[in-house]
């Protein structure tokens, strides 16, 4: 069966080729599809939504009321003719006590109603897709004044590799800007996009474009219905960040910010530096020309008041690394679309657990099946995490339970008990067995060289992975309908179990564990501890690594009950651990992996960042020596002015609002900050999320650091003012923080724990 059959999972309505769903006149949708020749058409179907309720309602003389079958809270059905009319009954059934739950969002539940969903049978590289970039004359970013950025360029292409670039002259900025205006807005009905791409478009682009326009009285009317820009402040919460921004939409297109795809994929990650479009590109490999891309401030604006062609490469790269960036991470946000009852836009924010709960719902309306109300919360112990030796360990093993938690959770039936349908079950089991045949089905195209069906494959297997690895998130989440608390700590105290168990085994076949997280283990083979640890002597001892991985994973599974798999999945040549989730690997090909804040934290400025990984990468590598050599490096770069302003600077995001901070300081509730006292003396209005990027200025007399701050934007690379003193004072505060972890200090400590 194609994975597109399953109708638990893509819906029941097999509907090709919808590309959006807004709200029509009353009682109506607008269902935007894209025929084969291209074209869009759209068709107006009418609209039924609907709100579920507890009890009889008979006596409340609703219409189009149905009971449905269970005994769970929420076992009757009302259906109405529009969105006015589901208001009303909301109201009404408020105002009479009675209790209910309704969707709140309008697409949802006309794709909830229908099992139809976005995309089926439309290859991704079908879907009309249009990078948008706008270039400030600095290429800074006022994030909490849209009207004060003037625009010098935008640029724009497409999926297909088409581009354009529209300069706005400097010496006649203000009918340039106008012209440019309309020329976007042209281009975007001409070549109908499904989807607008920026990156940073919903907190940059888009409010700039919106102020000005209305600064230069341009209308903005990019909907396929004709219709116009609007927003809506939204918030957003990506792991331990809240990110403010202004949801912007607009009829039959769909926006996506490349800057929030990269927020996702780095919680799961964590390795991003930064999350500018400079930072995130660098990190794909995507900047053919750094010194180009890296092109800001007054530099940038000489070469816009000059004309040159540097500042026509540096817009047009902006572009090409936005369009690689949506190529790389929004796959995976496509295939969501086609399974979730959301618009494409809309199911990139929703969370893992909020995404799962629309499925329950979504089976559940279509087998008219009662549903019941939310969970109350409780806590409930999380997953098993240690740490049993510190510093520099070498031939480092890591072995996991595969999928530890969907495991447990079919092995052991960790169910939510409200589930009468079982749609948990199916769910996860399918999307197991989905996962294992997609990534067969990958290497059989790749074997073909078939490269299209290979990226839709590795998006499906991908978009399989994070479902599966949701479902024991869910168990435990407060919104869902079937979320069971207990059935959550259930498989945590079974992985708990499990981990502690797979220790003591190890520990007493004379394996030195080093660090536990969740689901893995890292440790010294018994071969090595035995052999002192060191490489020759490992060899030694007479035991290939082949043959000892197979006798621990075949001893190992004896251990573990069925259904659970271990899996020795990687070697390392070293090891540097510093504390629970901190550490670093150094792979037996020379490069080194670096995991946890303590060691990567964004609040280092990046030289140090780049520095504590050469530091470490010589500690791991015994050549602790050439540490001092590599400080007299960084210093004579700093000293020399010779350091990249990118990597002195610093970038922080506003947690809290000015008003706020003023309150704090007031009270003494908090130390004043660099980036807040930057935002309050600029007289702008900054909101939670923004973020302010800076330097550290040398002054005459020694100040606090939030009292030297400069903005970023005001560096100029002719005239440098940082304060080297400073940035060496930083160097030297690294190096002293790691100076008595080297490898001869640690080898000394791990023999005499093998003895």
């Amino acid at each position: 069966m194609a994975f597109e059959d399953n109708e638990l999972l893509f819906g029941a309505d097999k509907t090709p080729r919808i590309v959006a769903i807004e709200l029509g006149e009353t009682g109506t949708v607008r269902v935007y599809r894209r025929e084969r020749d291209g074209s869009t058409v759209v068709d107006v179907e009418p609209f039924h939504p609907f709100v579920w309720t507890d009890g009889d309602i008979t006596d409340l003389g609703l219409e189009n009321a149905q009971k449905l079958a269970g005994d769970l809270r929420y076992n009757w059905l009302v259906t109405v003719d529009s969105w006015k009319e589901l208001i009303a009954l909301r109201n009404g059934l408020k105002k009479a006590g009675r209790n209910f739950f309704a969707l709140s969002d309008p697409v949802q539940h006309y794709l909830s109603a229908t099992g139809r969903t976005l995309f089926k049978q439309l290859p991704f590289e079908e879907l009309k897709r249009l990078q948008l970039e706008v270039l400030s004359p600095t290429g800074e970013s006022d994030l909490a004044d849209a009207s004060q950025n003037a625009i010098a360029s935008i640029a724009v292409s497409d999926n297909n590799g088409w581009q354009q670039l529209i300069v706005v002259d400097p010496e006649n900025a203000e009918e340039s800007e106008r012209d440019a205006l309309k020329q976007l807005t042209a281009i975007i009905k001409e070549r109908d996009p499904d989807v607008i791409e920026g990156h940073d478009l919903f907190r940059f682009d888009l409010p700039c474009l919106v102020a000005r326009a209305r600064k230069a009285k341009v209308k903005l009317d990019w909907g396929r219905s004709g219709g116009f820009l609007r927003s809506r402040p939204s918030r957003l919460q990506i792991a331990e960040k809240t990110i403010d921004y202004p949801k912007f939409q607009v009829d039959g297109r769909h926006f996506v910010d490349t800057f929030l795809l990269a927020q996702f994929y780095d919680v799961g990650m964590r390795t991003l530096s930064g999350f500018e479009r400079l930072d995130v590109a660098q990190h794909f490999g995507f900047c053919d020309t750094a010194e180009i891309s890296a092109l800001t401030g007054k530099a940038l604006q000489r070469e816009y008041l000059t004309k040159s062609e540097r500042f026509r490469k540096r817009a047009l790269c902006a572009v090409q690394e936005t369009r690689a960036l949506a190529d790389l991470l929004s796959p995976s946000y496509f295939i969501q679309a086609q399974i979730f009852p959301y618009n494409y836009q809309d199911v990139i924010v929703r969370g893992n657990a909020t995404r799962i709960n629309a499925l329950f719902l979504r089976e559940y309306l279509r087998q008219r099946h009662s549903i019941p109300e939310m969970p109350m919360a409780r806590t409930f112990e999380g997953g098993f995490t240690a740490i049993y030796f510190s510093g520099v360990a070498r031939n480092v093993w890591h072995c996991d339970v595969a999928s530890l938690y969907p495991s447990i959770m079919l092995q052991f039936d960790c169910f939510p008990v409200t589930d009468q349908l079982q749609i948990f079950r199916h769910l996860l089991t399918d999307l197991r067995n989905f996962r294992l045949e997609a990534k067969g089905q990958m290497q059989l195209a790749d074997k073909e060289g078939e490269r299209p069906r290979w990226h839709h494959l590795h998006a499906l297997q991908n978009t399989f992975k994070i479902l599966i690895n949701s479902f024991y998130g869910y168990l435990g989440f407060a919104q869902g309908h079937f979320a069971d608390f207990d059935a959550a700590a259930r498989v945590t105290q079974i992985g708990r179990d499990l981990l502690q168990k797979m220790i003591a085994w190890l520990n007493e076949r004379g394996a030195q564990v080093i660090e536990v997280d969740t689901d893995g283990i890292y440790f010294v083979p018994p071969s090595s501890v035995a052999a002192g640890v060191s490489p020759a002597k490992t060899k030694a001892a007479g035991t290939s690594a082949s043959t000892e991985i197979d006798e621990l994973r075949g001893g190992l599974a004896k251990e573990l009950p069925p259904g659970i798999e271990v899996e020795f999945d990687e070697r390392f040549d070293a090891m540097f651990s510093y504390k629970a989730k901190n550490y670093a690997l150094l792979t037996r090909g020379g490069d080194v992996i670096i995991k946890g804040g303590a060691l990567k934290s964004r609040g280092l400025e990046k030289f140090q960042r780049v520095f504590l990984e050469e530091m470490i990468k010589l500690i791991m590598q015994e050549k602790s020596g050439e540490i001092a050599r590599l400080r007299e490096q960084f210093e004579e770069r700093i000293r020399n002015r010779e350091m990249p302003i990118e990597m002195l600077m610093k970038t922080d995001t506003l947690q809290d609002s000015l008003d706020k901070y003023r309150a704090k300081i007031a009270g003494s509730a908090r130390n004043r900050a660099a980036a807040y006292e930057l935002a309050v003396t600029s007289g702008r209005n900054y909101k939670p999320g923004d973020q302010i990027s800076y330097y550290i200025k040398a002054t005459p007399k020694k100040v606090a650091a939030y009292a030297a701050a400069k903005l970023a934007s005001e560096f100029d690379s002719q005239n440098r003012d940082e304060n080297s003193d400073y940035y060496v004072a930083k160097l030297n505060e690294l190096v002293k923080k790691f100076s008595g972890i080297t490898a001869e200090a640690t080898s000394a400590k791990q023999e005499s724990l093998a003895l």
